[in-house]
């Protein structure tokens, strides 16, 4: 266990990493996922298409394989972001595709009776959506989001192949110096995984308890 204790400042530093590669990427989703499902459920049938296209590809497309394109290829256009913002637009492409489809399932579960009711005081596509059918889609799909963001935080792991610092490529570097340690090690990282998770967790049940439908 002294391995643990004498990196502890290390492993805070690396799972800080973790958690703000999960808050950012993790917010990213949220909005471009509730684009997605937007243009989905939404009346124009190209933007639909388009909508349905792109999460067939990336949801059936391995994370990995999108962080290798992203990462190595992007630089390769001149586009030059650092390897932080690279593995978030990586992580976005890919977690937006399970946003969109939880959103849509919520809108799906919504009566059709709001949205005409909606439009019949003169509301337009976009306002239905923003003001009554998105609010609720949101309250009846919180579980199935918080299941995104903790497979999110999971997925963080990969960041760690391409220079990330982040709580599994630090579990790398002490496995290294000390093989010795292997299970103290795991324990540690998984531990930091945990914590993440659960925090995940409690945030998701206050919102389920706060917008209990009675």
């Amino acid at each position: 266990m002294q391995v643990l204790i004498d990196n502890f400042d290390r492993l805070l530093d690396a799972f800080w990493y973790t958690l703000r590669l999960t808050l950012v990427a993790g917010g990213l989703s949220l909005l471009f996922g509730t684009v997605l499902a937007g243009m989905r459920v939404g009346p124009v049938a190209v933007l639909s298409k388009a909508a349905a296209t792109y999460v067939t590809v990336f949801r059936n497309t391995p994370l990995l394989v999108i962080l290798l394109l992203v990462v190595f290829g992007f630089p390769k256009l001149d586009i030059q972001f650092g390897f932080f913002w690279l593995n978030i637009l990586a992580l976005t492409l890919y977690t937006s595709t399970f946003v969109c489809e939880a959103l849509r399932s919520g809108v799906n579960s919504i009566s059709l009776g709001q949205a005409e009711a909606a439009r019949s005081v003169g509301l337009g596509f976009t306002q239905t959506m923003q003001h009554v059918v998105l609010p609720q889609a949101f309250r009846a799909v919180v579980p199935p989001l918080a299941n995104v963001m903790i497979a999110l935080t999971k997925n963080t792991s990969l960041c760690s192949i391409f220079g990330i610092a982040e709580g599994t490529a630090l579990g790398k570097a002490l496995l290294n110096d000390n093989a010795s340690q292997l299970w103290w090690i795991f324990f540690g990282v998984a531990l930091g995984y945990v914590v993440i998770v659960e925090l995940i967790s409690a945030i998701s049940a206050s919102f389920e308890r706060r917008w209990r439908i009675a």
